[in-house]
């Protein structure tokens, strides 16, 4: 049940010394951190999500647009509202590993999401690009997938940096639709 918001602080007992801060719980964030559905290794039968989405409908996986070697699909932890990402259907970790046909389509849907997402949200920019290896910051290294984060102005603001939260204005499932229906047909 929502509460509504006070300009009082709340009383919170036994949570250390009282601030004027409020606090946004987002315990659904715990299984990121704790890394649920994360593969447990490197092949496709290690438990990677990327390689079970497809077999899922659209809606329950979240999916955009599918390709014939890659889809496009919202990312369940995202950065920004419409933060998508563009995966091969293939199991393969480096974009240097990815055939001439996977990587003109990984090209060809970015440019399509970008179409998609500034058609229905309005973006003022994106930030594009892939995490190459653990070390590099992926989150499921073993299979490659491209983000693209669409941007705002002063879409930044203290939530993430002060309280580690993301507020996002959408439901995954409502964005997906928004996005499907905004997606160019050529």
């Amino acid at each position: 049940m929502l509460q509504h918001m006070t300009s009082e602080p709340e009383q919170q007992i036994g949570v250390g010394t009282q601030d004027a801060f409020q606090r946004l719980w987002t315990p659904h964030r715990m299984a990121y951190i704790q890394g649920e559905n994360k593969p447990t290794g490197p092949g496709a039968d290690d438990g990677c999500p990327f390689c079970s989405i497809p077999a899922k409908s659209d809606e329950d996986g979240l999916i955009v647009r599918r390709g014939e070697h890659v889809y496009a699909v919202l990312n369940l932890y995202p950065y920004n509202g419409g933060h998508l990402m563009v995966v091969p259907y293939r199991h393969v970790a480096d974009y240097t590993d990815l055939t001439g046909p996977e990587t003109a389509e990984l090209g060809e849907l970015t440019k399509q999401a970008m179409t998609a997402l500034r058609t229905a949200s309005g973006a003022h920019g994106f930030n594009i690009g892939m995490n190459q290896g653990t070390v590099a910051g992926a989150g499921i290294a073993a299979h490659l997938h491209q983000h693209i984060v669409p941007r705002w102005g002063g879409d930044t603001n203290f939530m993430p940096v002060v309280g580690h939260t993301k507020v996002l204005p959408q439901l995954l499932a409502d964005t997906r639709k928004m996005l499907a229906e905004a997606w160019p047909t050529a």
